[in-house]
């Protein structure tokens, strides 16, 4: 099976809100990017279903997003706001927009979409094309525990 930049989306597009909505603190996160955004725009790369976009809209924050997965923006699409906010279909290793923000942010292990440190490395450089001289780039992510992969892959079980 192939996998590509839209291939978690595409997978888990439908149930991505019941299944990990409770683990988010949404409102934590919305407060800090609001206040990083400051008279804005912002850009959330991996926008999703729009978990921090459409609060942060709300706001009156003009907000941008980039993800890979159609599935995912239809999911943002259907909620109240969710067609007023502009997105990009691309890949995040080069952050395909125009123009500059004051806050661009990578959540929820979004990040380790990007598989190797040549393209985290490759998508950090994109976003500093696109801040403001004093501009924020947030990412949240866990550091993996290097010790659970053997031979370059792991398999657990969850219940």
């Amino acid at each position: 099976m192939d996998h590509d930049p839209s291939s978690y989306g595409e997978s888990i597009a439908g149930i991505y809100d019941d299944l990990f909505g409770a683990m988010m603190d949404t409102d934590a996160a919305v407060e800090l990017l609001a206040e990083l955004a400051g008279d804005g725009p912002a850009l959330e790369l991996g926008i999703g279903t729009g978990r921090l976009a459409l609060p942060l809209w709300r706001r009156g924050i003009e907000v941008h997003g980039v993800d890979a997965s159609p599935a995912m923006v239809e999911q943002l699409r259907r909620k109240p706001g969710g067609v007023e906010i502009p997105v990009t279909m691309g890949d995040l290793r080069n952050v395909p927009v125009d123009g500059r923000y004051g806050v661009v942010f990578l959540v929820f292990n979004t990040l380790f979409a990007l598989t190797s440190q040549e393209d985290q490395l490759r998508c950090f450089e994109s976003v500093a094309g696109h801040l403001e001289p004093s501009g924020a780039f947030v990412v949240e992510c866990f550091v993996p525990d290097m010790t659970r992969w053997q031979n370059h892959q792991t398999v657990q079980a969850q219940r």
